[in-house]
């Protein structure tokens, strides 16, 4: 019997110590979150949805182990919200818009013993700071494949004659309309590479971009929407996060237009059930668990990351009820390419600019002049889009695509 509770002892002592080596080690451990919006936003719902399954992956407390801070603007009130995060013993901090990164990086500078990272920036390896970090998800795979189920549902409406005279522009394109939320590389990247999804399954497209001039703004991404639909489109597309755009193709449909719309971050359909046809996602839950868990074991984290479907750290959400049929197959088909890298959105034979084919183009932004001019990302046959950097860096103007404003 004795032999038995010695043994029983033993147990509990092994069991006690392999504990103290997990999650419940890293009890004090604190993270600071810094968030340009809110749960009333998708992009930053997304980022607290992946914060919280990394907390419960990671066996942490979603209150006790973080310090949240909610609509924080992109000037000096981040850097404040940053040093209130340290001042309350985080060690890692994390910022979600690229307007962030400056704060964040002098907070990096000031603060040398707390890892920060700035989200969808595209500073932190030329900044030559240990602790100060990017990343960003290989979203432009998601947004090729949710081309591929918009160029496939347009191919549907021709097929059986949904398109009028309206939905082709002069020189006989079918019209598809994207409202962007600015000019950057991170909205050029992602509308052009669902350009290229669409047009590799339907050819005879052109596109025309819309820019609302701010990442959220549901008024402004409808009257778009609105605008592009009066055109003639019959899909909108988005790099905004509001269900704006959505809403507005669901009033048109439901009125008698023919259009659909295809959003990003979440899932669309409860704004617009019969228009929506899916939506990009990040899958960021991916990338919070690798970097808290880093961080909690005493590790660096990646300068830049970078991930897509490989990693599943992009998806789409599931598809609405009028996406044409054989569309999830046609899905499935294109992931296991880009997954096996037999497929690469920004292939160099399937667009030109000025009618021809691109041999160069950069990845780097060397003198912050907003156009690249380092880091030749176009090699063995295809943009290496996040390759130098996590952030997206393709700003191509290619053509098919007119930005209205």
């Amino acid at each position: 019997m004795k032999k038995l509770i010695a043994i029983l002892l033993c147990l509990l002592l092994v069991t006690a110590i392999f504990a103290g080596c997990g999650p419940s080690a890293n009890s004090d451990f604190k993270v600071g979150v810094v968030l340009v919006g809110d749960e009333n936003e998708g992009y930053t719902l997304a980022h607290i949805n992946g914060i919280k399954e990394a907390a419960k992956n990671l066996g942490l407390s979603e209150t006790d182990n973080f310090v949240w801070k909610y609509a924080i603007g992109e000037d000096e009130t981040c850097k404040t919200a940053i040093e209130d995060c340290i001042d309350q013993g985080c060690k890692l901090v994390f910022t979600n818009s690229y307007g962030h990164q400056d704060y964040a990086k002098l907070a990096a500078e000031q603060n040398p013993d707390v890892q920060i990272v700035a989200m969808t920036g595209d500073k932190a390896k030329a900044s030559g700071l240990a602790n100060y970090k990017n990343a960003f998800t290989e979203i432009y795979e998601a947004r090729y494949v949710s081309g591929v189920v918009a160029g496939m549902k347009i191919a549907e409406l021709e097929k059986d004659g949904k398109l009028t005279a309206k939905n082709y522009a002069k020189d006989g394109t079918v019209k598809v309309g994207y409202v962007g939320a600015y000019p950057y590389a991170e909205v050029v990247s992602g509308y052009t590479a669902f350009f290229l999804g669409i047009k590799s399954v339907y050819e005879n497209v052109s596109m025309e971009v819309l820019y609302t001039s701010s990442w959220f703004d549901i008024t402004a991404e409808k009257a778009a929407a609105e605008q592009m639909i009066g055109d003639g489109c019959v899909i909108i597309g988005q790099h905004a996060d509001s269900t704006g755009a959505p809403s507005a193709c669901e009033a048109a449909l439901n009125a008698g237009t023919t259009v659909y719309s295809v959003g990003y971050n979440i899932d669309m359909l409860t704004a617009a059930p019969n228009a929506a046809l899916t939506s990009p996602t990040n899958e960021w839950g991916v990338y919070y668990t690798y970097a808290i868990g880093a961080a909690m074991n005493g590790e660096d984290i990646a300068t830049n990351w970078a991930e897509g479907f490989d990693k599943d750290a992009v998806a789409l959400t599931p598809l609405g009820p009028n996406a044409a049929a054989g569309t999830q197959e046609k899905v499935d088909e294109v992931i296991a390419a880009l997954k096996d890298g037999s497929l690469h959105p920004f292939d160099q034979k399937a667009f030109t600019v000025g009618g021809k084919t691109v041999e160069e183009a950069f990845a780097t932004d060397t003198d912050g002049d907003w156009n690249n001019d380092a880091d030749n990302a176009m090699f063995d046959g295809y943009y290496h889009e996040s390759y130098f950097q996590s952030a997206p860096a393709f700003n191509l103007r290619i053509d098919g695509i007119t930005e209205l404003n």
